[in-house]
């Protein structure tokens, strides 16, 4: 967590006390606003038909929009970003390609090449870079070549084509500094990387989000020329009833082109376009040549000054450009250069107290996980029973979905700034996503990371019976419950950096979290004797079987994870209780009692229900491991074996508290007493909590020592959980196959280190092997919470089979030193996660460029499914 003075600090505390607005701008388009649910009104529910690429460029989106490098302010209004022709290309790049989740091979996947390399958390610096191909981009080779691979093949990618072997390609860097809120300087560099001259054109474009057309505004704003001056300076002026007037300042251009953001009925639609001033009209206009007449039209609500370039082998040029609200005499005068170096030192500045531990290559990492963090925050808008209903003037949507997506969830009203987990991949939010986006954003922006933890509980998402919304295509989803542990985490950061003891923040958590647990502790067959049923529980295809769906044979699963979840879940409400007593223990502590009771009764499931320490005196047997158990409606309970990262969602529920913070409590502490008085906490394998006079806290655990080490000999095998980079998904034991037989039917699951061959959640779900981030975060946190206990009293090998042994910390500090080393060079410069894409070692100007996957293989480490989800992958930052 930042807590320096630096100039980016004080941007922070004058935003956060309401003196400046330095969120009004930022870097909040989408980077694919086709083919999400939001801009789908068919009866079929088929978002990537419905609204699919080809679309983008020449219809009006109705709930957002999306550029590429671009930014808006924070109720998306005023839109900039950038469009490009290489002079080959049949239209212009304004957005960034990829396939829809039919045509690609392992579901949807963005096909370019695109870097977050710098961002601040007021947005005062931002900088990414952009490839472009300088022949014809292969838009329909890369659809076709995915389309025939199957499954088990690799994606075909952007650099299979070899449009970059020869360096025919233009790195386009987008730099963003604020010199207030109301005042941003834009530099476009462009460089040409290869050996022969090459055009370009580059147009900056800025344009207003059209909601005139759905009732949303009485006036259409609109975007006016300013005649040059004497002075030789070239603008544009937008002007909004709301927003007010901002200025857009540009070098000298070839053009400045005017239109309409309307969409292009004639070509969607096959109907007559009321004139030509429509959002296409610059494709058409530049690929062509001929710009007339939006080369000499007045007023738009998009425009754009057009730049032909030619560069020669080598040559780097810049294009300047400013949009400002307050008339300045000179804005690309010798100030704009000035703000850019003291912007850009500001940055290294905020960031340098960060990295002081790191090494040169480490701190690159985490800045650039930074970057991409900060990058990935989008306006997201989405008023769910408007968009049942559909718009004035529009089309009435069909009847099919008011019993379709989302039509349960009618009082959904979001409009907010949140981090996607991959602006392209997902660019909408997903609840436990965001609250893992949260947890890595807390050491650079706390505050914002508190309000992202805030809105899923807010009355505008949060449904009346306390469920919180999942994700985009199906809120109903469950996810697990992450959002207690991670409020005490972000308390005892503050706390600990800061002195300051936030009781609003934790009593504001808990008061929208409440009817959240109860929604959770009183599903109908959520739960058998405190066993608790999840569905996917955000894993996919973990299981033999999809637990979101019949349970096979009729019966009902007791899932280890949903269980685990809930323990935790009521564990970290019972820690916020017991800290908010001691100011109100009036209110607070008899809920602690309640969460303790509650604490007990799910243990008590989970051990002995759920038989998770299946036979100690068998040196071969399965012990030592959580399992979900199937329930036949005969009676008859059978395990499902099957050692994945389902079983290890006990390590979670782990916390130790202050003896003498129990104490202040004396119901509540006598409630800890007559337990441990209880005959049962005796039993060994039946741990609770422990109470050691040797030790000032009392650990609250699903686990005991004993299973703790037991089940580290799984964790911490090579040929079990253990990956080069991390911890598995699923065991590599099962590399030939787990199989059970259930009422006559086979059911099966193998090891898939890398893109799953399951069609379970439309086949790009990667649960049967890879590493995923999140989850090895919370098990390195719960590594160190039961060493910070246990101290050398429980010790195990690193891995295992060797004689390298230590304690839990050590465990710990052993698995993020794996974790990390998917993001480290070698000797050669190459980096796991690059798999066989030498040119990132290779090639100067592919150097250092860090991109942050999904999830990673659980073999090689190489970097799978979304590119640039540093959503989670952020998480680097905090290990």
């Amino acid at each position: 967590m930042s807590n320096n003075n630096t100039n980016e600090q004080q941007r922070l505390d004058r935003q956060w006390s309401q003196q400046e607005n330095w969120y009004k701008f930022g870097p909040y388009l989408s980077e694919r606003q086709w083919g999400t649910v939001r801009e789908d009104y068919t009866a079929e529910g088929d978002a990537w038909t419905a609204f699919p690429h080809e679309h983008a460029r020449m219809r009006t989106y109705r709930w957002g929009e999306d550029g590429l490098g671009g930014i808006s302010d924070d109720t998306q209004t005023l839109c900039f970003a950038l469009a490009l022709w290489n002079g080959q290309d049949d239209f212009l790049k304004e957005r960034l390609f990829g396939l829809s989740n039919e045509e690609g091979n392992h579901g949807e996947d963005v096909k370019e090449l695109y870097y977050y390399l710098d961002n601040t958390p007021t947005h005062s610096y931002m900088r990414m870079l952009y490839k472009y191909p300088q022949t014809a981009f292969p838009y329909k080779k890369l659809v076709s070549q995915n389309k025939r691979r199957k499954i088990t093949e690799r994606e075909y990618e952007l650099l299979d084509t070899n449009l970059f072997a020869k360096n025919k390609y233009f790195d386009v860097v987008i730099d963003y500094a604020k010199n207030d809120p109301d005042d941003i300087l834009i530099r476009l560099t462009i460089t040409n990387r290869s050996d022969k001259a090459a055009p370009l054109h580059v147009l900056p474009t800025l344009w207003f989000r059209n909601r005139w057309s759905f009732s949303e505004e009485a006036t259409q704003p609109h975007i006016e020329r300013v005649d040059s001056g004497q002075d030789g300076r070239h603008q544009v002026k937008a002007i909004h009833e709301r927003l007010g007037g901002y200025t857009l300042s540009f070098q000298a251009a070839d053009a400045v082109l005017m239109t309409e953001n309307t969409t292009n009925k004639e070509r969607v639609f096959g109907h007559p376009n009321e004139s030509p001033f429509v959002k296409d009209a610059f494709h058409d206009a530049v690929t062509t040549g001929q710009l007339a007449p939006f080369d000499q039209q007045p007023t738009g609500t998009k425009c754009a000054p057009v730049y032909a370039l030619t560069l020669a082998a080598g040559q780097t040029i810049d294009i300047k450009l400013r949009l400002h609200q307050a008339e300045l005499a000179d804005p690309l005068g010798p100030d704009f250069d000035e703000v850019y170096n003291v912007r850009q030192q500001e940055a290294d500045a905020f960031y340098a107290p960060l990295t002081t531990q790191d090494s040169a290559d480490d701190a690159l990492v985490k800045r650039q996980a930074w970057a991409g963090l900060l990058w990935s925050k989008q306006y997201y808008h989405y008023n769910v029973r408007r968009w049942l209903e559909g718009d004035p003037g529009d089309p009435i949507p069909p009847s099919e979905r008011w019993r379709g997506r989302n039509a349960d969830w009618q009082h959904l009203d979001a409009e907010h700034i949140m981090v996607m987990p991959d602006k392209w991949e997902y660019p909408w939010f997903a609840a436990w996503d965001q609250a893992f986006q949260a947890i890595a954003l807390a050491s650079i922006d706390l505050e914002f990371a508190k309000h992202q933890l805030y809105l899923h509980a807010d009355t505008r998402y949060q449904a009346p019976d306390g469920r919180l919304p999942a994700y985009e295509w199906d809120f109903s989803a469950n996810n697990p419950p992450l959002r207690a542990a991670i409020s005490w985490l972000f308390y005892s950061q503050e706390l600990i950096m800061t002195g300051k003891k936030d009781y609003e923040f934790l009593s504001t958590m808990f008061k929208r979290l409440r009817p959240n647990y109860e929604w959770w502790n009183s599903q109908l067959g959520g739960k058998q004797e405190g066993m608790f049923q999840g569905g996917f529980l955000g894993l996919d295809n973990i299981s033999l079987f999809d637990r979101s769906d019949d349970i096979p044979a009729g019966g009902s699963l007791d899932q280890a994870d949903a269980t685990a979840w809930m323990a935790t879940y009521t564990l970290y409400m019972m820690r916020i209780c017991v800290e908010l007593a001691q100011q109100d223990p009036l209110t607070y502590e008899p809920l602690s009692c309640y969460y303790f009771d509650y604490y007990i009764r799910i243990n008590n499931a989970l051990q002995t229900v759920a038989k998770l320490w299946i036979d100690d005196e068998d040196p071969d047997s399965n012990n030592g491991f959580a399992y979900d158990v199937l329930h036949l409606p005969s009676g008859k309970a059978i395990p499902i074996m099957l050692r994945s990262m389902v079983g290890l969602s006990p390590l979670f529920a782990v916390m130790s508290l202050k003896r003498e913070i129990a104490q202040s409590l004396p119901t509540f502490y006598q409630k800890i007493q007559d337990y441990q008085a209880n005959p049962l906490s005796k039993n060994p394998c039946y741990c609770v909590l422990e109470e050691n006079d040797n030790k000032d806290s009392i650990l609250f655990s699903l686990l005991s020592a004993d299973q703790l080490a037991r089940m580290a000999t799984f964790i911490f095998s090579e040929d079990e959980l253990l990956a080069p980079g991390g911890i598995r998904s699923l065991s590599k034991v099962y590399e030939k196959a787990y199989s059970l037989k259930i009422k006559g039917t086979k059911h099966q699951i193998h090891y898939t280190p890398g893109e799953s061959d399951s069609s379970m959640y439309g086949g790009n779900s990667n649960w049967r092997g890879p590493v995923w981030w999140p989850m090895n975060y919370f098990i390195v946190k719960a590594l160190e919470e039961f060493g910070n206990y246990h101290g050398t009293a429980v010790q195990v090998a690193l891995p295992f089979g060797s004689d390298n042994h230590g304690t839990l910390n050590d465990a710990a500090a052993f698995l993020s030193e794996r974790l990390w080393q998917i993001f480290r060079p070698d000797a050669q410069g190459r980096r796991p996660l690059n798999g066989e894409e030498f040119i990132y070692a290779d090639d100067p100007n592919f150097r250092n460029l860090v991109l942050f996957y999904e999830h990673f293989d659980g073999d090689t480490s190489r970097g799978l499914g979304a590119s640039h989800q540093t959503g989670w992958t952020a998480l680097v930052t905090c290990l």
